[in-house]
């Protein structure tokens, strides 16, 4: 059974090895996303990789306006401490860029703090960590290692971890609250409810996801690109479910979108993955809206495809939950929860609904970092 739940610096902050990285992605064909700087298979080019890496890494250190360190070559010691340097309400980016290192610390981004950018080492070198979560009397909401309210955050090259484990039941790795957030080449670790994707406008691109009950969930208005996302191996008994988005009326715009992601399960549940049952996602809010799009879909989900939210059959007939030209041994729809909210999406402008550019108004917000964005379909 599942646990229920209770209910003014430079504007480009991707990088040339990041530029690299994805046309090699591209012409590789196989699996799109690679972990960081392993595209390159000779001694010479990796040599190559690693200083350009440290160039890279030495160029985003001069632009930011604070470092963080765990020694004392930054100006903190502590993220939040940066944090709290920095300006109240700035109508421009302000760069925390925060070296290599193992963070343990609860991590808080005020409403009044905007336009942050937290730019770590890499995904796998900048690690946030924490361990707060349900059974030890922490609300889901509070639980976040990183927790966003401020507008206009931008998150790259960070790792986001909560470590409670699946016998803690919600512990929150990520929570995002704030409008026009962003998270570029990101990891974001936990297992029940590791991404809190609360509500507003938000925008995840080339990140790494793992989890295992509801590991994507909340009421935002939330576009998943080219992520990789990893259902992890979950206590005895438990059902993995990626998504429990919370959309309570039909007139809210909200909603989650994956395009071009790749839907695994990690190490550990692989060997077990016949025993247990991975769902895209089952429906927290009366009018859920969830869509996969070109997207590859491994063999762990269930041919249902789609889990209920305990005996509450209503919600079948109201939720949208849509599948758009899908591939893998998990992406047939052939058996198919036979739900009235369930569609396989075969009109071309109906998915478009579900793109970046009808979905988030990037250019408003997304274009003007210089993260990369695909705009429509593929």
């Amino acid at each position: 059974m599942l646990h229920r739940r209770t209910l003014s610096a430079p504007a480009m902050f991707y990088t040339e090895h990041h530029v690299q990285e994805q046309e090699n992605n591209k012409n590789k064909g196989g699996r799109g996303l690679q972990e960081d700087y392993e595209i390159l298979s000779t001694d010479s080019d990796k040599q190559e990789q690693q200083k350009k890496i440290q160039e890279d890494s030495e160029v985003l250190q001069r632009s930011a306006n604070l470092i963080v360190a765990k020694d004392d070559s930054g100006n903190y010691k502590t993220i939040n401490d940066a944090v709290k340097a920095a300006p109240n309400n700035s109508k421009t980016r302000f760069i925390i860029y925060v070296k290599e290192g193992i963070y343990d610390e609860i991590v808080r981004i005020a409403s009044t703090k905007t336009n942050i950018t937290l730019v770590g080492k890499s995904k796998d070198k900048t690690i946030i960590t924490g361990s707060l979560n349900y059974v030890d009397h922490v609300k889901t909401f509070d639980s976040a290692t990183l927790a966003v309210d401020g507008d206009g955050f931008l998150g790259q090259d960070i790792c986001i971890r909560n470590t409670a484990g699946p016998e803690k039941h919600q512990a929150v790795a990520l929570r995002v609250s704030g409008d026009n957030s962003i998270l570029y080449l990101c990891r974001i670790e936990g297992y029940q409810d590791t991404l809190y994707a609360d509500k507003q406008k938000q925008f995840y691109r080339e990140c790494y996801i793992t989890g295992t009950v509801d590991f994507i969930f909340g009421n935002a208005k939330a576009a998943f690109q080219k992520c990789h996302i990893e259902a992890r191996k979950p206590l005895l008994g438990q059902e993995n479910v990626i998504t429990a988005q919370k959309r309570e009326n039909r007139d809210d715009s909200s909603g989650f979108s994956f395009q071009e992601c790749e839907i695994r399960a990690t190490s550990d549940l692989a060997p077990v993955k016949g025993t247990v049952k991975t769902y895209l996602g089952r429906p927290w809010g009366v009018f859920s809206r969830v869509v996969f799009m070109d997207c590859f879909i491994d063999d762990l989900v269930d041919p249902a495809g789609w889990f209920p939210w305990g005996s509450d059959t209503r919600r079948q007939s109201t939720v949208y939950y849509g599948e758009y030209k899908n591939k893998g041994p998990g992406a047939s729809t052939s058996g198919r929860v036979p739900w009235k909210g369930f569609k396989v999406i075969t009109d071309t402008k109906e998915a478009e609904n579900f793109t970046v550019g009808k979905l988030l108004y990037p250019d408003t917000w997304i274009k003007s970092t210089g993260i990369p964005c695909d705009e429509g379909l593929r």
